[in-house]
C-alpha cells in the first residue's frame, strides 16, 4: 500500500461526502483513507485489526478527526496519537461543530496541532478544508524521522 496522506475521521457522511469533495476540488490530496468511528480510525493508525497488514511508515501525513465519534470518540484517538512514540508527531486537525469552550480547550491540552469549527454554509467548509491541506500538507514543514 501507497503512503497515505490524510486520514480523514468522520461519521456524518454529508460532512465526509463535502470534505472529500473539498480535498479533490483543492488538488490536495489523491491519497486518503476514511474511518467512519474512532475505532477503525485507531486501527488503521496503529495497524491493527483489519489494517494489520499496513506498515506504520505509510502514513498517514495528517489526520482530519471528529470530536463526536461513535465506538471511541475523538478526545480518546486524539490521546492514543499523542501519547504513542511512534504517531505523537502526526499533525491532528480537528474539524467539529462543536464550539464549546471545553472541547477546545481539553483538545488543545491533548495536543491538537489546530481546532478548526467546521462552518455551515458549503462554500466557506470547502474554502476551510483546502487551506487546511494545503497548509498542512504542501506549506507546513514535516519533522521528518530520524
Amino acid at each position: 500500500m501507497s503512503e497515505i496522506e490524510i486520514l480523514l475521521v468522520e461519521d456524518n457522511p454529508d460532512d465526509l461526502e463535502m470534505t472529500l469533495h473539498a480535498l479533490r476540488e483543492g488538488g490536495i490530496a489523491h491519497r486518503i483513507q476514511t474511518a467512519r468511528d474512532g475505532a477503525e480510525a485507531l486501527d488503521f493508525i496503529f495497524c491493527q485489526g483489519a489494517f494489520a497488514t499496513r506498515n506504520m511508515r505509510d502514513g498517514p501525513r495528517m489526520i482530519l478527526l471528529d470530536l463526536k465519534l461513535p465506538k471511541v470518540d475523538g478526545k480518546e484517538v486524539l490521546t492514543r496519537i499523542k501519547g504513542d512514540v511512534r504517531t505523537r508527531k502526526i499533525p491532528v486537525i480537528v474539524m467539529t461543530s462543536s464550539q464549546e469552550q471545553n472541547d477546545v480547550l481539553d483538545s488543545f491540552d491533548l495536543g491538537v496541532n489546530s481546532y478548526i469549527v467546521k462552518p455551515v454554509d458549503f462554500d466557506q467548509f470547502v474554502e476551510a478544508v483546502k487551506q487546511v491541506g494545503a497548509y498542512w500538507l504542501l506549506l507546513n514543514q514535516a519533522q521528518k524521522a530520524n
